[in-house]
């Protein structure tokens, strides 16, 4: 997965989260929350991704 999917994950997430807010819907919140970490759980692994794959300064 790309950063830009993972960032575009964490802003579904987020807007998820919102929506469960201002309706009360206590399940959707939760949802959006895990959506979001995901999100940052991915983003995470791309970055460790590319610090192994990107050479070192020599």
């Amino acid at each position: 997965m790309s950063k830009a999917k993972a960032k575009a994950k964490q802003v579904k997430g987020k807007m998820k989260e919102a929506a469960g807010s201002m309706t009360d819907d206590k399940r959707l919140q939760a949802e959006g929350r895990g959506e979001q970490m995901m999100g940052k759980t991915q983003e995470t692994a791309e970055k460790a991704g590319e610090r192994i794959r990107k050479p070192q300064g020599r």
